[in-house]
């Protein structure tokens, strides 16, 4: 699989890449695609509830499709950067050092790339966070008959937020600038309100079911 192809792949064809001995795609291009399977789940969630049954609720269910769908495609490009930005990584690894100048250039790219690579997963957090707020909104409102779908959404949107996280942390401790560790240290600190709102929706599924 070549960079800046994932939305044109096969499921086999990723899972191929994935599984090779590559540096890239890896877990952060898994965060990306489950944040953009949580958005499909709630975009589908949505198409369900239409009709004459749900008119009072149109506009709201509308606004969280066309939310979902913009964040879908940003998760399938933020997948693509993952791997761009991982693969940057290995490269500044790669550098000569065999020179105080050269260990010197290579220093500075490593760090610019360690940045780089944060920045997809630090991405994928804040979409998992919009898209347990686009299920807890729904789910007051949708079809019953996928309502599952629902807790299914926020399950995938965890499993994003929770992998993106590992993805940000590994890279910080080469990142110099304290402005840029700051801030995403802050963002990786939002995943447990991304878990407990998914457990939460997932109760609250699970009580519809009785």
């Amino acid at each position: 699989m070549t960079s800046g192809d994932l939305a044109d792949t096969t499921i086999g064809g990723f899972l191929d890449s994935l599984a090779a001995r590559a540096p890239a795609p890896g877990g952060g291009a898994t965060a990306a695609l489950h944040a953009a399977q949580a958005a499909a789940l709630i975009s589908m969630v949505a198409r369900y509830t239409s009709g004459p049954a749900y008119a009072d609720d149109a506009d709201l269910v509308s606004r969280i499709l066309e939310d979902a769908e913009a964040d879908r495609a940003v998760a399938l490009a933020l997948a693509d950067a993952d791997a761009d930005a991982f693969t940057a990584v290995t490269e500044a690894y790669a550098l000569p050092r065999g020179t105080d100048d050269e260990q010197a250039r290579r220093s500075e790219a490593i760090a610019d790339a360690l940045v780089g690579a944060a920045g997809p997963p630090a991405d994928v957090i804040r979409t998992a966070v919009a898209l347990v707020a686009l299920a807890e909104a729904l789910l007051p409102v949708a079809n019953r008959n996928v309502v599952t779908d629902v807790a299914a959404a926020t399950e995938a949107a965890r499993a994003a937020a929770t992998t993106a996280r590992l993805n940000v942390e590994i890279n910080l401790g080469g990142i110099r600038d304290e402005k840029v560790r700051t801030e995403l240290v802050g963002i990786a600190d939002r995943v447990p309100e991304v878990v407990d709102r998914a457990a939460a929706v997932e109760l609250r599924v699970r009580a519809l079911l009785r």
